[in-house]
């Protein structure tokens, strides 16, 4: 669908923000949230602390250096999934066509809406500057036609800033900038695409770039190539009936043996999977996320085989997850999350036409029995049977 306006709205150094928030005695001071370990790294640093030179992924020892006055706040992660509640509650005041992207961002289609504001910038400002009064949380919006161009917007100018990218300027605005201010290109294929040449995202919508970078990346180029032309989706993906449901943990200590981490997925697929049946919902998209005591983390999801609620099948997925996305170093929050929820009391299960029959099928047979005497003429089979004589 052409003609959709998507805003991209991204909390400002949220963790920072949300620790000021909690203790506003650190008003003004730099602060940076971080592991209390030699070794940490810094998480996130608010705009004080960054005009000293601290930023993320910066190792604590370095940040200190650059800034002795820095205040370093271990973090709070229950508060911040609080507040990111809060906010996701809070923009849906304006629309239900919410696409959260992560803890502290999220894209919104305003197309419907953005008509009844005076001035089409208007709705950005308003938003803007509610969620900063009544939340205290500063926020970024970048304004595009799709969700990619809103994203890199948003980007542009922080804190408080609001961005508009069009389509018609992409060559002006966005391909004069380095590759590493592209959303989407990872810090592994950096180095891969200057020793080619590539330096610029003009470089990488260059028409005669595309061989080499579909060779190069394959799907990811196609995808890279596409947004440095301006091109992305338009589609949000959101449920305006029911989010989703998770549980999760701050650990006393960091732990990092096998059987410790399965213990506490036990313990919190069973929160999950009695919480989801005490009120009557089911999923199909399963998540886990993975603090580490550096506060790196890793979010991932699988699709299930139908809906669900139940503990095993929790279970297993979250270490299958965990398994083939844990990279090793300690850990000090774990968390497992049931998402594309429906109702039980609503909802029908869908049975697979293709099934081979089971035990009882009087049930089917009695159905199709009655529909043939209905439906004069008509020689109706069930799918299954269809197949065995196919």
């Amino acid at each position: 669908m052409a003609g959709r306006v998507i805003f991209h709205i991204d909390l400002n150094a949220f963790y920072a923000s949300a620790e000021v928030l909690k203790n506003s005695a650190l008003e003004g001071q730099p602060v940076a949230v971080a592991g209390l370990h030699r070794r940490s790294v810094v998480s996130t640093a608010n705009y004080e602390a960054r005009k000293c030179g601290v930023h993320s992924a910066m190792p604590l020892l370095m940040a200190l250096e650059k800034c002795p006055q820095l205040v370093v706040v271990q973090g709070d992660f229950s508060w911040y999934e609080e507040l990111s509640n809060r906010f996701f509650t809070y923009l849906r005041k304006f629309t239900p066509c919410i696409e959260p992207a992560s803890i502290d961002e999220c894209y919104m289609d305003v197309t419907d809406i953005i008509g009844n504001y005076k001035r089409p910038l208007d709705l950005a400002w308003i938003i803007q500057k509610r969620v900063c009064e009544d939340l205290r949380l500063p926020c970024s919006i970048g304004v595009g036609p799709n969700k990619f161009l809103a994203k890199m917007a948003s980007d542009m100018r922080k804190p408080m800033g609001i961005t508009v990218l069009r389509k018609q300027e992409v060559p002006s605005k966005l391909w004069p900038l380095p590759i590493t201010d592209m959303w989407g290109i990872g810090k592994k294929s950096v180095p891969l695409l200057e020793e080619r040449g590539i330096h610029t995202i003009g470089d990488l919508a260059d028409p005669s770039n595309e061989t080499m970078l579909m060779t190069l990346l394959g799907k990811q180029g196609y995808m890279a190539i596409q947004h440095a032309r301006g091109n992305g989706s338009n589609r949000l993906s959101y449920n305006t009936s029911v989010q989703s449901i998770s549980q999760s943990t701050t650990l006393d200590r960091d732990i990092i043996e096998y059987d410790e981490v399965k213990t506490v997925f036990r313990r919190l697929a069973h929160s999950l999977s009695q919480r989801a049946k005490q009120e009557k919902i089911k999923g199909s998209l399963l998540s886990i996320s993975i603090r580490y005591y550096d506060f790196t983390n890793a979010v991932r999801s699988q699709s299930l085989q139908g809906y669900t609620n139940e503990e095993t099948i929790l279970l297993e997925t979250a270490l299958l997850l965990f398994d083939q996305n844990h990279n090793g170093k300690e850990i000090r929050h774990l968390g497992i999350g049931l998402g594309s929820l429906y109702s039980e009391e609503t909802s029908v299960t869908q049975i697979d036409m293709f099934q081979e029959p089971v035990e009882d099928t009087n049930d089917v047979a009695m159905v199709l029995k009655q529909l043939n005497k209905q439906l004069p003429g008509a020689n109706l089979i069930s799918a299954a049977q269809l197949k065995k004589k196919m």
